[in-house]
This record gives C-alpha cells, structure tokens and sequence, in this order.
C-alpha cells in the first residue's frame, strides 16, 4: 500500500490506529481501559465545535457528537460550545485583561465559554482543515485564551479534525499546532484524531473515525 495513503489517528496515550481513506486497513491498539484518565470520577468536559456547517452536514461535528455520546456513557458532564454561531470576537491585543482577567468584548466567549472551561477537567477542540490549519472559528477561541493563561493551564485536551486530503502530510501543520499549544499551556494530550479522507458527512460515517472518537470518550 502507498504510504501516501496512510493516516494516523492517535488516541488516549499510546492508542494507535492506522487507516487507509476513511476506513480501517491495518493495526490497531486496544483503547485503555474504562476510566483510565478520570481515575474513575467524573470529569468536567468542554468540547468547543468550530465548523460553520449545520450538524447534518458537518464532518467534525458527527466526531464531536460520537466523542459526546462515549463520555456521556462514561458519566462524564459535557457543555458543548458552538464558536461558529455564537457571539464572538477576535483578540485585539490590548492588554486588557492582564492575561488574568475580564476581555475587552462582553461576548459568547467572555459569558457562556470562558466560565466553563475555567471550571473544566478536559477542553476539547473539534476543528474542519481549512488550508492545512484550524477553523477562523476556534482561533478566535484559541487566542482569547490569553485573558486568562495561568488558570487555563494544566487541563487535559483532545484534538479532534476532519480533512478532504489524504496526503500523509495533511495533518501535519494542524497536529503540531496543537501540540505546540499543548506544550505552552500545559496540558496533558489525552487523544488526538486526524481524519482525513473525510470530505463529505456520508464519508466520515463510512469511516471508523467516529468509532475511534466514542472509544476515546468512553475510555476517559
């Protein structure tokens, strides 16, 4: 098999899965066991939906939603946040809130979101490839984390992306964005999925990534 055609899907710590398109082609790693990163208590989750498309339509929301349904089955409390339909403005770097403290704009981010994640054991970002990196949508999100930094810090986060392309380098600069933003807040990377192959929702639901993103939830 070309190797272009390979993907990779990485789960919970070293949970690995390798598929071809959007379907299952070669190994796979059983999902750690339930409750291996709550320790068995009930977590806080906030997923953050960035894609413009409706919930029919959108290929990152049906892994959103499959993510939901795992960590709900878990006993897992989730707010789920609609960056691209809800009020919210881009960072303007005025320095307003001091890194720790209220933003400038009064918004979705400000009243509905930022209250949650501040209280959240697990942030998840759910994101469509737009040219190689995240939706407008959740970079507004993404650099409003600046208000408040420190307290931000030291959560753990899941990746969770959709992608026409099925070069093996398709993910590449998204992946490494995240990991990058891991590594500054502090986070703890619990599961990352890279879909590509997964243009169109009725491709995404023919794929195992969907399975991949329940697992994952179940598993915290």
């Amino acid at each position: 098999m070309n190797r272009r055609e390979f993907l990779k899907v990485v789960g919970i710590g070293a949970v690995t899965l390798y598929l071809s398109g959007c379907g299952l082609a070669a190994t796979k790693n059983d999902v750690p066991a339930q409750k291996s990163v709550s320790g068995g208590n009930s977590m806080k989750i906030v997923v953050i939906n960035s894609s413009p498309h409706s919930e029919t339509q959108s290929t990152s929301r049906y892994l959103a939603q499959k993510f939901v349904d795992g960590a709900k089955s878990a006993g897992h409390e989730i707010f789920v946040f609609d960056a691209a339909n809800e009020e919210t403005n881009p960072c303007r770097g005025c320095d307003h809130c001091g890194m720790d403290g209220d933003c400038i704009f009064n918004d979705a981010i400000q009243t509905k979101l930022m209250p949650k994640m501040l209280e959240a054991d697990l942030l998840v970002l759910v994101t469509p490839l737009y040219y190689f990196g995240m939706s407008a949508q959740l970079k507004t999100i993404v650099d409003r984390f600046y208000s408040r930094t420190t307290r931000l810090g030291g959560k753990k986060s899941i990746m969770l992306a959709t992608a026409w392309n099925t070069a093996d380098w398709t993910m590449e600069a998204l992946k490494l964005h995240y990991e990058t933003l891991v590594r500054y807040m502090s986070w703890e990377d619990v599961g990352q999925v890279w879909a590509t192959g997964c243009g169109t929702r009725s491709m995404v639901e023919r794929s195992e990534f969907g399975d991949v993103a329940y697992k994952i939830g179940a598993a915290l």
